[in-house]
């Protein structure tokens, strides 16, 4: 019995894709077996990386571990059935990676959700996806409507096997200097988290290694494979490490499958 994993956000732009390869090339280097489905037939952003993974671990005769992907075409007649197949799969974790829209896929792929991770860019335009604020006061007045598709995915997931969900909301992009708008974003989803039960983890800065390794499908946790790596790259993957544990996957796998 995989642990479902499930990158969601109706909003492009957050660092979904990139946070949820960079998750499953971290659990593969922790011995684990992880499937990676693609969602996003038309982007293919998680499937493009990990394609230019091998690539290069092939031209460069490297030996870097690399997930089984899976591309479901939303629009074709067996998206339903490839998706379960995908779930049901012989993992340890099956990552899922779903498009920045409305998608009736996502919404089945929370409902089968053992974690959900819903990346957001450090603004209140990406903040307002979950929960609305006082313009003035910037105290929260009520959840938005993704605090309701989740909320359905978590009565769906209760439904099908007593199952548990832990979600998550990671703040990607985080500038490297505090302000007084990531302050109020913090306050704001301090706020919030109780009210529609998510915790809330710092995700990956806004840095430009994470634009430069797409091409060869590198990761931060390939020092040894990455060209003139850096004392930034050390620090970005100091932050990487900080996300998988924040993520508690290990405690997460044990709570769902005794759920179950």
């Amino acid at each position: 019995m995989a642990h479902i994993l499930t990158f969601a956000n109706e909003k492009g732009g957050t660092g979904k894709s990139t946070t949820a390869v960079h998750v499953a090339i971290a659990l593969m280097g922790q011995g684990k077996s992880v499937l990676l489905a693609d969602l996003d037939a038309r982007q293919r952003t998680s499937a493009r990386y990990l394609e230019n993974r091998r690539t290069y671990n092939a031209r460069q005769q490297l030996d870097l571990a690399s997930p089984e992907v899976r591309v479901i075409d939303e629009v074709k007649d067996d998206a339903e059935l490839l998706l379960a197949d995908c779930l049901a799969a012989d993992a340890d974790y099956v990552i899922v990676d779903t498009p920045g829209r409305d998608s009736a896929l996502a919404k089945t792929a929370l409902g089968r959700a053992d974690t959900i991770v819903t990346p957001i860019n450090d603004s209140f335009v990406d903040f307002d996806l979950i929960g609305q604020v006082d313009p003035e006061t910037f105290e929260v007045k009520r959840p938005s409507f993704y605090a309701e598709i989740i909320w359905q995915a978590r009565k769906a997931r209760a439904r099908e096997d007593g199952g548990t969900v832990d979600w998550i909301v990671l703040r990607n992009r985080l500038s490297q200097l505090s302000s007084h708008n990531m302050q109020r974003m913090g306050d704001a989803l301090e706020q919030l988290a109780p009210r529609i039960g998510f915790r809330t983890a710092p995700g990956l800065s806004e840095r430009v290694i994470f634009r430069e390794l797409f091409p060869q499908g590198l990761t931060l946790l390939d020092m040894e494979a990455i060209p003139n790596a850096r004392l930034s790259h050390v620090a970005a993957r100091a932050e990487l490490r900080s996300v998988i544990d924040a993520l508690q996957l290990e405690a997460g796998n044990s709570r769902g499958r005794n759920a179950a």
